[in-house]
């Protein structure tokens, strides 16, 4: 798909930024809106949300079985922007990417991973991260803000609509990870209101735990998480010591790894049955020896323990997926099937993520948007880039 013009897009831009964005309300807020700004009836708040998200209209007026009138003020008052596809790309495997504008200088990546019988769309939640994990190609970009609501919600609505989704009937969307560009917890408002438009049956109709949140770590808002919603938790682990997390996650030197899985404890513990799942990015000579593999069985088993229920603790195996620049390796696949057969051995659920969407740089830890960075992180990217045998090297 080509881009659309610069200038056609910011002058639609412009166009848009007096007007309230529908796609920034889950249901009450938009019900609030509808009362207290319209003086309208909350009802007609969920007609419009079911023709944005079941229908995927964009226009007031195509939206028929609302007054005149109504359609009138909404057309003064309210707007339905997306956000703009700037491209798309379609993988060998059935995997979709695409690049979304969210203002004149910035884009993200979305992936949809269709699979046997579920259609995963991987999500992002900011421009860039401001976390630098080592591994990340993400991380290389730097940062420059989090997104809105609309701009969360937006991507599952892009995506919603290339896949002729409709909820409850047609539905090709099963499940949504927070998994895309960011730390979704370091934009906690934006994404708990996004994440309450994919589960409510007039946005996107997911259950609870078909929405995931993966996080770095950020134990505080974990524990806030908690309070105010009920989705499926991630945990970004990749180490089961504090040394070897430190390096490869930085956030783990505020948040060690005994009290992030004090916080998960606390998670699962507040509703009874709930799992949380642990991501381990196997990187070759780093984190994938025999002496990790036991730590992290340890580590995982006493998880069980405390919140007292087998498997309580499920770990997804990431073979790492390199991209240009990185110091790190996927390991063979003997030492990827070695470092499963331990943890299955010692009674773990440890099944190794299929790498999907390769071809388009859309597996996991490859996503890059175009990230106006605030940060020196580029930047100096680029340079170790560019150093004499730098490209040899990443070879």
């Amino acid at each position: 798909m080509e881009a659309a013009p610069q200038g056609e897009a910011v002058s639609r831009l412009s166009s848009h930024v007096s007007r309230t964005n529908i796609f920034d309300f889950d249901r009450a807020s938009l019900e609030a809106f509808f009362e207290q700004e319209l003086g309208e009836k909350k009802f007609r708040a969920h007609q419009v949300m079911k023709w944005i998200h079941h229908r995927h209209v964009t226009e007031f007026a195509d939206m028929t079985d609302l007054g005149k009138a109504l359609r009138a003020k909404l057309e003064g008052r309210a707007v339905v922007h997306a956000p703009q596809v700037v491209f798309d790309k379609a993988s060998a495997d059935g995997t979709h990417k695409w690049l979304l504008g969210m203002d004149p200088k910035n884009a993200i990546e979305t992936v949809y991973i269709p699979d046997k019988g579920r259609g995963t769309l991987c999500v992002s939640s900011q421009v860039g991260c401001a976390l630098n994990c080592q591994f990340c190609s993400t991380a290389t970009q730097g940062f420059n803000r989090n997104l809105s609501t609309a701009e969360i919600i937006g991507q599952v609505w892009v995506a919603a609509r290339h896949l002729g989704n409709v909820p409850h009937q047609q539905r090709k969307l099963t499940n949504v990870v927070m998994m895309g560009m960011g730390e979704p917890l370091a934009n906690f408002d934006n994404v708990v209101r996004a994440m309450s438009i994919m589960r409510d049956d007039l946005g996107y109709g997911l259950a609870n735990k078909r929405v995931t949140l993966s996080t770095a770590g950020m134990v505080p808002m974990i524990d806030k998480l908690g309070e105010v919603s009920d989705v499926s938790l991630a945990v970004s682990l990749h180490a089961p010591f504090d040394e070897l997390r430190s390096e490869l996650v930085p956030l783990n030197r505020k948040y060690p790894i005994a009290e992030l899985m004090e916080a998960c404890v606390r998670y699962a513990l507040r509703k009874r049955g709930t799992s949380v799942t642990f991501e381990y990015t196997l990187m070759k000579d780093v984190n994938d020896q025999p002496e990790h593999a036991r730590g992290l069985v340890k580590l995982l088993r006493e998880f069980d323990r405390r919140v007292q229920m087998k498997d309580a603790a499920k770990v997804n195996l990431i073979p790492f997926n390199p991209f240009p620049g990185t110091r790190f390796a996927r390991p063979t696949d003997e030492a990827i099937r070695a470092f499963q057969k331990q943890l299955n051995n010692a009674g773990m659920i440890a099944p190794v993520r299929r790498t999907r969407g390769d071809d388009i740089d859309a597996a996991c830890g490859q996503l890059k948007g175009q990230v106006m960075d605030r940060t020196r992180r580029s930047a100096e990217f680029r340079k170790r880039l560019q150093a004499p045998g730098a490209r040899d090297a990443a070879a």
